[in-house]
């Protein structure tokens, strides 16, 4: 299919407004599509992040507990 100038290519025959307008609405939907994908993965992340920290001073909380107990054992025995 040619085209003659610009603006015949713009106007598709007619159908120029479906064509653009649904180019429009695929690219936002992929931008969308990507935004909500990268801010996701960084949430996710983060998450991550915070669960490791929890569960390491959880696992040091019960090392110093363990380390408190067996002193005190020894002593009553």
């Amino acid at each position: 299919m040619q085209f003659d100038s610009f603006s015949t290519f713009l106007d598709m025959g007619g159908y120029g407004f479906f064509v653009w307008l649904s180019y429009g609405v695929s690219i936002t939907a992929l931008a969308l599509l990507v935004f909500s994908s990268l801010s996701s993965h960084k949430k996710i992340k983060q998450q991550i992040v915070q669960r490791q920290k929890r569960e390491t001073k959880l696992r040091q909380a019960a090392e110093q507990q363990k380390a408190q107990a067996q002193p005190s054992a020894e002593q009553s025995s």
